[in-house]
């Protein structure tokens, strides 16, 4: 194999999810050129793979929308020289160009996503509460029954350093010095994912009030953004980072943070991605689903044992008993608590 195609749109989490996997196979097998087929808006993801890592974005609003825009994805694709397809998705889209690849011939290969597994981990009346097979191990399964043998070795985006704050002084004027610098992305796709925001701001509130620590916090969105500027506002040592920075930006931040309170997320990814230690807070999902950022443990999840828990892998579905119990009985003072537990540590 020479030239070998990833295909993997969204979401921002599961393509963060792809970097470990795709970046050791890269260095595993030098010999090959790999191609990642996402999201233009991904691409600062894969700035820092080795170089025969290569990123094509999709336009699946625009040029590459529907049927006929695919078609002509295809013809842009085709002529590359692909040896195999690794399909990393398993989407409409990509069967759709994974069948057209196998049609002229192309190898193809597809995620096996454990549907059955993970539908009797959220079963109400028999749930099956047993770890599942990681999204890692999920992909990197698709390279080997490719022929490409792969052990996930990865550190950080940044390699065995972090991110250069100069390139982010414009807003973040201040030195690491000393101080203790937390990150908290309070926000999540779905209701189920995302800790009570009164609550939130009770563990922001007890934080800002320790003079050696600082707080960035990360969002994204209107909504999100005025939360976080209103927070910055009410406390001391309080950095609202929501739209002041580009993903690139967002991940220099992230590589200087001692620690990263998010909710099962994107941001819990991201972090993961630059060796950054993340307290992460669970609520309709649970980290069994195979979703916990890389190279974060288990007791590292802030979570209750509750017999309807999880009720969801993606957090999407309403509430069955109606108040969120999930999220809402976690106290702030345990969070908080559990971050100095981790960042204070001699």
């Amino acid at each position: 194999m020479k030239h070998l195609l990833i295909i993997r749109f969204s979401a921002l989490g599961d393509v963060a999810m792809t970097i470990p996997v795709v970046y050791a196979c890269a260095c595993q097998h030098p010999e090959v050129n790999f191609t990642v087929l996402s999201r233009e808006f991904v691409r600062p993801l894969f700035g820092q793979m080795p170089p025969n890592v290569h990123f094509m974005g999709a336009d699946l609003k625009g040029k590459h929308k529907g049927i006929v825009g695919l078609e002509q994805l295809f013809d842009e694709l085709h002529p590359m020289g692909f040896d195999a397809v690794a399909d990393l998705h398993d989407v409409l889209r990509s069967k759709y160009l994974r069948m057209r690849f196998r049609l002229a011939g192309v190898k193809t290969a597809r995620i096996d996503k454990g549907r059955r597994e993970k539908k009797a981990l959220t079963s109400v009346a028999r749930k099956k509460l047993v770890p599942l097979k990681s999204s890692f191990e999920r992909y990197a399964d698709v390279f080997r029954s490719l022929g490409l043998e792969v052990t996930p070795r990865f550190t950080s985006v940044f390699g065995s350093g972090n991110g250069d704050l100069q390139a982010v002084r414009q807003v973040v004027d201040v030195e690491k010095g000393t101080d203790k610098w937390i990150g908290i992305a309070p926000f999540a796709a779905h209701k189920g994912k995302v800790y009570p925001l009164r609550l939130m701001e009770q563990v922001v509130a007890a934080l800002s009030a320790v003079d050696s620590y600082r707080i960035f916090l990360f969002g994204a969105g209107e909504s999100e953004r005025g939360t976080l500027e209103n927070w910055e506002q009410q406390y001391k040592n309080v950095h609202s980072l929501a739209g002041k920075l580009r993903m690139d930006g967002e991940l220099i931040i992230m590589s200087h943070l001692d620690v990263m309170l998010s909710m099962d997320s994107a941001n819990m990814h991201l972090a993961s991605l630059v060796g950054t230690p993340v307290l992460s807070v669970w609520g309709a999902t649970h980290p069994y689903a195979g979703f916990m950022g890389w190279g974060q443990s288990l007791s590292r999840a802030i979570q209750l044992d509750l017999s309807c828990r999880p009720c969801s892998i993606y957090g999407d579905r309403s509430c069955m008993r109606g108040d969120y119990a999930c999220l809402a009985l976690i106290r702030p003072d345990t969070i908080v608590e559990r971050i100095k537990q981790l960042i204070d540590k001699p």
